[in-house]
């Protein structure tokens, strides 16, 4: 059972909007806050959002605040990235992972094949 899949990327203009879907399986990932991570070609893997194991609260990186909303269903064991306003620069392949919530670094060394979102102008 593979613990961590990404999806609902894609192709999108400018100002569009998408929702990624992560997947958890396992009870080491629902039980903990997770995070969502990207990483651009040719750049380092960079945090995006973070949102606790209730969902009652979550942070984000000042590029993308205003912009994209985390939550998530513990029910599913899903968590979501809502990104709205996208601009060109949020082009990336999309990770989520576990976190410990204030953190901005991954919690694991697990990642999934990700999911891309390409924004085009």
């Amino acid at each position: 059972q593979v613990p961590l899949v990404e999806s609902g990327g894609g192709l999108v203009q400018a100002v569009g909007s998408l929702r990624l879907s992560c997947a958890a399986s396992g009870r080491t990932f629902s039980s903990l806050a997770r995070g969502w991570f990207r990483q651009a070609p040719g750049k380092e893997r960079e945090f995006v959002a973070a949102i606790s194991w209730s969902g009652d609260s979550d942070y984000y990186a000042d590029s993308v605040k205003g912009r994209f909303t985390v939550s998530r269903d513990n029910a599913k064991n899903m968590v979501y990235l809502h990104m709205n306003s996208l601009k060109p620069e949020d082009t990336a392949v999309y990770y989520c992972n576990a976190v410990q919530y204030g953190s901005t670094d991954p919690l694991t060394d697990y990642w999934g094949k990700g999911t891309l979102v390409t924004v085009s102008t």
